[in-house]
């Protein structure tokens, strides 16, 4: 079948479409179409509800659920935004969109559609992602089309109107470790037919429907998965429901509240990260392969995992020193502290803080150290010590030693300076930070012991 995303009419001549329309000439393929997207057009659309507009052209209608034969699903809402009530016949409104999801979501057993069809392109589709060229994703599209996609959860969404071409990475549909694994949806916007520039105006693909998919199958997250970018969205839909069920007291589930100064717990919720809106990261390149560390990964180790923000996280080291010996780590791939982008690096500076004050209230002190050598993932290695054991003197003087009897030159970074002013991304190293700010740096030109910092 061909799914037609954006304006269907173009310049053509009337002439044209008679000979569809007597059936001199045949649409090779069952062929589904959106509705107008201009009043120009409203006219070739004799139905609302959808029809037949010539042989093998279906014109869906404004807005429902075209489910075919194998038990594919496809979700479609017809024309642009409108915040006028009556919405002109070639726009969809709020109601639209608010009654397309309720006939869906009501049922119990709803998951999600296969493919959703809409002409607009959704608003901040390209947060957390890839670049979207030419296209400012923070202004153009529909605020309302981001709803849809976020309550709908299509594995397939498509569409048209800003007459460019746009895969955008894959993103999760549910909150690592907060809820159960769902399906990945993928955003792809196609350029208008026979552009000039050559712009990729078609998507031929095959997919099994999700209703006979193994369902292990079908939650499997790629390597290059993302977060929601309408997390937003997906925030106010379940404090929605959240308020719905509030009769029932839920569990209390506590994290460190990283933005306040002063340590202080309080329960999660819908409002981990504040009501701000998350800022754009720098997209994280992707592993070669699978990565032990990558959040999002299935080989990470999530009952290790102590807490979770926005850009990093917090885990038990595997094999630690210590029972309390901890791991920073970006969720996204990032090699090392050189390649981070500044809201990680603010991020990772929030983390060592809570973790100092959490340290000292245990009598202790904490040594940091990156060995960024034979190493895909940045772990930053957190060990406590007792504070009454060794002072940071003794710590510094133990590395230095170690190293001088290893040939190792172990540098001082100067105070108030950082590691991304002394080494290149992609230079190996390794670095040492104590929880005076002291900082110790080398420069890894040939061969390094790999467990230099865990036998110091």
């Amino acid at each position: 079948m061909l799914l037609c995303v954006g304006n269907f009419f173009g310049s053509a001549s009337e002439a044209e479409w008679a000979e569809y329309r007597t059936g001199a000439k045949k649409a090779p393929i069952p062929t589904y179409v959106l509705g107008a997207n201009d009043q120009e057009t409203v006219r070739y659309f004799p139905d609302v509800s959808g029809c037949e507009l010539a042989e093998n052209i279906t014109y869906l209608g404004r807005r429902g659920l075209y489910s075919g034969t194998s038990g594919l699903q496809i979700a479609y809402l017809s024309g642009t935004e409108s915040q006028d009530e009556p919405a002109p016949a070639y726009s969809f409104s709020t109601k639209d969109v608010t009654e397309l999801k309720t006939s869906l979501l009501s049922s119990p057993d709803f998951k999600g559609v296969d493919i959703l069809l809409t002409s607009p392109w959704p608003r901040d589709v390209g947060t957390f992602a890839n670049s979207a060229g030419d296209v400012d994703t923070k202004k153009c599209g529909s605020k309302l089309v981001s709803d849809l996609a976020a309550s709908l959860k299509p594995r397939y969404h498509f569409a048209a109107l800003e007459k460019a071409y746009y895969e955008r990475l894959p993103y999760r549909n549910h909150m690592v470790l907060q809820e159960t694994p769902q399906h990945v949806s993928r955003f792809i916007a196609l350029a208008d037919v026979g552009n000039t520039s050559k712009k990729k105006y078609l998507y031929a693909f095959s997919i099994v429907p999700m209703s006979l998919m193994d369902p292990a199958e079908l939650v499997k997250q790629p390597q290059d998965v993302t977060e929601n970018p309408y997390q937003r969205s997906r925030k106010e839909a379940q404090n929605t429901k959240a308020r719905l069920c509030a009769e029932e007291e839920p569990a209390c589930q506590f994290f460190f509240d990283l933005n306040k100064p002063q340590g202080k717990k309080r329960p999660s919720g819908g409002k981990e990260r504040g009501n701000s809106q998350p800022k754009q990261a720098k997209k994280p390149p992707q592993p070669t392969g699978p990565c032990w560390f990558c959040l999002a990964s299935p080989e990470v180790e999530k009952h290790l995992v102590v807490s979770i923000g926005t850009h990093c996280y917090l885990a038990l080291a595997k094999g630690g020193l210590l029972p309390d010996h901890v791991l920073i780590l970006p969720i996204g791939h990032y090699q090392s502290m050189v390649d981070l982008s500044s809201e990680v690096v603010e991020e990772v500076t929030k983390y060592k803080s809570a973790l100092r004050e959490f340290f000292r209230s245990k009598g202790k002190r904490y040594v940091l150290f990156e060995r960024n050598y034979r190493s895909q993932h940045l772990q930053l290695q957190v060990i406590p010590v007792p504070l009454d054991h060794c002072t940071a003197e003794d710590i510094k003087e133990s590395f230095i030693s170690q190293a001088q009897k290893q040939q190792i030159e172990l540098l001082e970074i100067p105070e108030h300076s950082d590691i991304a002013q002394v080494a290149q991304p992609g230079t190996p190293y390794f670095y040492v930070e104590l929880d005076t700010g002291e900082k110790l740096f080398h420069r890894i030109r040939g061969r390094f012991p790999l467990h230099f910092g865990r036998s110091v």
